[in-house]
């Protein structure tokens, strides 16, 4: 049966008397479980789909976020979601499949631009997997040029401590692109006296950077460390835990929606199938898997039965399937699409109608 006592929910109220799955000295109610679970599992199922794609020639490339759903699935639960300064600004990486599904995004979606479709809503199906772009949700385009996402992320955040409210600017990248000077800068520019930003940086730490562990370049014990010299608090959080993970995140969100400071999250994260496509995007066997570790925790506890999980794993694949039957039905984009929403509407356009180029000097 399951465990009866508090949890706290998204809203930080205390739940009286409801189930709740504990980890560690943190808990979450037994409905949120089920709901990450689920999340967790469509998140995985659609990334193997897409992986199937690039294999028999459906898609082009893979690169993906199986082995950190454990993490991306509760950040995506908790983001006020919306456009502008007042909501929170998301400058992701290509691993953050589960964050989206977590917002809303449906699967077609998220394989319409796997399938490289002009129905693909976050880039009209010019852009990798994972390269996710959502106006409506203050999602800033996901690039593939590493960690530049860390320089941006200051950008949207003093347009929010302008404003004023509660709005915060989070920033997901890998533990190997934080060697380069784009992460330095965003602390530099995050902890100016006087011009601190609400800024939650989240590494995702797999141990890799491609093929070059991780061990062997950098010399500090944990990446958050590089944080204390310039004053920003932070945790590190087993990222293949769910509940621990929830609240690592919810700590983070509320001390910059508070104090309007940045804080630093690590997650300790695994990489289920290599890099990418380019490294064959095998099962790769002696790590973690986080489902698989929250599936035992929430069998132990009766929240579900193994009826149930392999129900939900089922729904899954079918739901992926479905949406790859679709999606590779629709149309492609075509040679005139490339120059289409390059660059935003200015008071020069009926000027220069044509002029895709930049503004004119």
């Amino acid at each position: 049966m399951p465990i009866r006592g508090q949890a706290s929910g998204n809203d930080g109220v205390a739940l009286l008397d409801a189930p709740v799955l504990t980890s560690g000295s943190e808990s979450l109610p037994a409905d949120r479980c089920r709901q990450i679970h689920r999340l967790m599992v469509r998140a995985r199922a659609m990334e193997e789909r897409m992986i199937k794609m690039s294999k028999s020639g459906e898609g082009y490339f893979w690169i993906g976020g199986p082995g950190e759903e454990g993490f991306s699935v509760p950040l995506g639960l908790q983001v006020k979601k919306g456009q502008g300064p007042a909501y929170d600004f998301l400058h992701l990486h290509y691993r953050n499949s589960g964050t989206l599904l977590a917002m809303g995004m449906t699967m077609l979606d998220g394989i319409r631009q796997m399938a490289m479709r002009r129905t693909d809503p976050h880039s009209m199906g010019r852009n990798f997997p994972g390269h996710y772009c959502r106006r409506e949700w203050n999602i800033v385009p996901v690039t593939s040029v590493i960690e530049i996402q860390y320089t941006m992320a200051p950008g949207t955040a003093i347009v929010q401590k302008r404003h004023g409210g509660d709005g915060i600017t989070i920033v997901t990248g890998g533990d190997a692109g934080t060697a380069e000077g784009d992460f330095a800068s965003c602390m530099i520019w995050s902890t100016r006296p006087g011009n601190e930003l609400p800024v939650l940086m989240i590494v995702m730490n797999n141990g890799w950077g491609i093929s070059t562990p991780a061990c062997t370049q950098h010399a500090e014990k944990h990446i958050i460390d590089r944080g204390k010299p310039f004053g920003i608090p932070g945790e590190v959080v087993d990222g293949n835990d769910p509940i621990a993970s929830w609240h690592a995140i919810h700590r983070g969100m509320t001390y910059c929606r508070q104090q309007r400071r940045p804080y630093m999250i690590e997650a300790m994260v695994s990489r289920l199938y290599g890099h990418s496509s380019s490294s064959g995007a095998l099962r790769v066997k002696d790590e973690p898997d986080c489902i698989e570790l929250f599936e035992q925790k929430l069998l132990a506890a009766g929240i579900m039965d193994e009826a149930e999980v392999h129900r939900i794993h089922a729904e899954a694949r079918a739901e992926a399937d479905e949406a790859a039957e679709q999606a590779l039905g629709e149309p492609e984009p075509t040679a005139e699409d490339v120059e289409r929403f390059t660059y935003a509407p200015s008071r020069v356009d009926a000027v220069y109608p044509e002029d895709y180029t930049g503004l004119p000097q």
